[in-house]
């Protein structure tokens, strides 16, 4: 792909200065940016595409390209301009666009720079800010550089399918029937993973509700749960509502669902994709906070509780790069401190004999097993379950491939089970 024009240089270079301040994430402002009045009616869809490629490339190795840029000519504009033209997706030589000599000699030896790794410094190689690879480093030792690596590499597109409305095998073979590559996920009994990136959106199956998407390890967390129709459960930090939806085709639409949040415009976003899957039994509820009066009437009434807490984000660098950038250590402390609130307090809903499960899409130990620690420490009367025996109780393969510290807890990491990464761990209340 040639190099862009000078109007699509300015763009990419406008949104990454908005996106490189850090104070929203990257979404919402190519969202914003790729929205504008001006600009919408301007574009196609491949210009789009690769304005959001640039993004994310220049985020998922912003080190080593900030220190490329900044050895740019004067004459290439802002930093941020020569960060869009070296991330610019599928960029071909610079000696064959006409460039001036010092453009094309600084790209050159940027793209020789970019091909050989072992030549940078160490603090260059995996892409990751000091404090976040020395908690990983520690944590996986030898697994460390590949999962660096494969934090760089985009997320895969999963699906669930509604087991309300199809079955899986059917909904692959009308996928494939379309034209899709789609292939089983190795451990969701429900998930489905799509060769590239296509939109859905207006597929039929989509629009009646047999399939949404979702990564295989959010899957497999409503899964852990095990709700039953009938049930009263509880998703008690629902957000938009991924989980709850599963949850809800878990339970065949028969029982009672809450899904709570202290965010209402996540909520409101549930309303639509609840009618496009048939759903009745789900009952949203915005939280003021935590220790919100209302949950009062809830108390020991809950057969399952979901805690997917708010959290970093680790575990989705796949998809979103900027949180590596945009959280540090005073943030995850933060997070701690939130997570170990919310557990508590959700965890006063569960009825004896009935489960909660905490999870969270972070990667680092402060986050899950410390939080978990804490948790049992300062709580009496629920037990520990084994994440590998509720695996093993509902017919996962590979059971113990899933979880850490012999089974104790589950542990996805995208560089051993192409997931996000994901935490979980469960008990049950005497």
């Amino acid at each position: 792909m040639p190099l862009p024009d000078h109007r699509l240089q300015a763009l990419a270079a406008s949104a990454l200065e908005r996106v490189l301040r850090f104070d929203q994430a990257a979404e919402s402002v190519l969202s914003d940016v790729l929205r504008a009045p001006h600009i919408k009616p301007a574009l196609g869809q491949r210009e789009r595409q690769a304005l959001g490629d640039t993004v994310f490339a220049v985020l998922r190795r912003l080190p080593i390209l900030k220190t490329l840029a900044a050895s740019g000519p004067s004459s290439m504009g802002s930093v941020h301009h020569r960060l869009a033209l070296l991330a610019w997706p599928g960029r071909i030589p610079a000696d064959s666009q006409g460039l001036p000599d010092p453009v094309c000699t600084w790209l050159e030896k940027a793209d020789q720079s970019l091909s050989d790794p072992a030549s940078w410094a160490p603090a260059l190689r995996h892409h990751l800010p000091a404090w976040l690879a020395q908690r990983l480093q520690a944590q996986l030792q030898d697994d460390f550089d590949v999962l660096a690596e494969t934090l760089l590499q985009p997320a895969p597109l999963d699906l669930r399918v509604n087991v309300a409305r199809a079955k899986r095998a059917h909904v692959q073979s009308r996928l494939e029937a379309d034209g899709y590559r789609c292939e089983a996920t190795p451990w969701s009994p429900l998930g489905l993973r799509m060769g590239g990136k296509p939109s859905l959106k207006n597929h039929p199956l989509f629009l009646d509700g047999s399939i949404e998407v979702q990564d295989e390890g959010s899957q497999l967390l409503a899964w852990l749960l095990d709700a039953h129709r009938g049930d009263m459960v509880c998703d008690f930090c629902a957000g938009s509502g991924g989980k709850t939806l599963a949850l809800a085709a878990a339970m065949r639409d028969q029982g009672r669902l809450y899904a709570m949040d202290t965010s209402a415009h996540r909520l409101q976003s549930l309303a639509p994709r609840l009618q496009r899957a048939g759903v009745s039994c789900v009952y949203p509820m915005a939280l003021a906070h935590e220790q919100d009066e209302r949950l009062e009437r809830l108390i020991g009434k809950m057969d399952r509780v979901l805690v997917d807490a708010p959290c970093s984000g680790m575990g989705t660098l796949r998809r979103s790069p900027d949180l590596k950038w945009r959280h540090g250590p005073d943030d995850i402390q933060a997070f701690q401190s939130v997570q170990h609130r919310i557990l508590v307090s959700a965890a006063r809903l569960v009825k004896p004999g009935g489960r909660l499960i905490y999870a969270t899409c972070s990667l680092l130990k402060e986050e899950n097993e410390d939080v978990v620690a804490t948790f049992g420490a300062a709580t009496a009367g629920f037990d520990h379950l084994p994440i590998v025996d509720l695996l093993k109780s509902l017919g996962a393969a590979d059971s113990a491939g899933l979880c850490c510290e012999n089974g104790q807890f589950l542990r996805l990491w995208p560089h051993r089970h192409a997931t996000d990464g994901f935490f979980a761990a469960a008990w049950t209340r005497r």
